[in-house]
């Protein structure tokens, strides 16, 4: 099984550096850090043209100053007041732009917790042997053992491996529902079930179905 090369989604903590290297340091870099690539480039490129539109228009300002200052009679450029103008709307544009991903990014993340809370977000009950056989017959590559459900997933090595542990630990943490996890190289098994309810509920096979979807994007 391959893990899959789409963008993983953002997590609050990614979404919220992301906002404050946008805002804070160069448009764009946040947007890059959270891979919206054609966002993040085009926010990059847009603020470093305004800013040389502004140095041009600075360096010609100070180079006037210096020949008034030296009196050297020399005919010196004066500065582009449409450089500084076009400069400055330029790098305020690709604030503004970075301002709308950084949004983006927040709500994404709002969302993705949110949604992750409501599955989740089930009873505890322990459910009956009709219920358990029912829901594991949508879960064919999942195995029950007693009162836990296990499976083990193959990546193509150990980082792919750990980064699919990553994005599950994220998953689990946000639930409050952790599996137990042992991690062989390249295979990760993850075995679920909810001890506070002394066997299998609705949130091991809801963690089960997020974990399968983790698993080929």
């Amino acid at each position: 099984m391959k893990p899959s090369s789409a963008k993983p989604r953002t997590s609050r903590a990614k979404a919220r550096n992301a906002a404050l290297l946008n805002q804070l340091a160069t448009p764009g870099l946040g947007s890059l850090l959270a891979r919206r690539w054609i966002e993040g480039v085009g926010q990059v490129l847009l603020s470093l043209a305004g800013f040389g539109l502004v140095t041009i228009w600075f360096v010609q300002m100070m180079l006037g100053y210096y020949g008034q200052m030296f009196g050297d009679g020399g005919a010196h450029q004066k500065p582009a007041f449409t450089n500084l103008i076009l400069g400055a709307a330029m790098f305020a544009l690709a604030w503004v732009w970075s301002l709308a991903t950084s949004f983006s990014l927040l709500r994404e993340a709002s969302k993705v917790s949110l949604e992750s809370l409501e599955s989740f977000a089930v009873g505890q009950i322990k459910m009956d042997e009709a219920k358990i056989i029912l829901a594991l017959s949508a879960l064919p590559q999942w195995q029950r053992g007693g009162q836990i459900i296990s499976r083990t997933f193959e990546f193509r090595d150990f980082p792919a491996a750990m980064k699919f542990v990553n994005h599950v630990a994220e998953l689990a943490e946000q639930a409050q529902h952790h599996p137990d996890v042992d991690v062989r190289w390249n295979k990760v098994t993850l075995a679920l079930t909810t001890h506070d309810a002394g066997g299998l509920t609705e949130k091991d096979f809801a963690l089960a179905k997020q974990c399968d979807a983790l698993s080929v994007r």
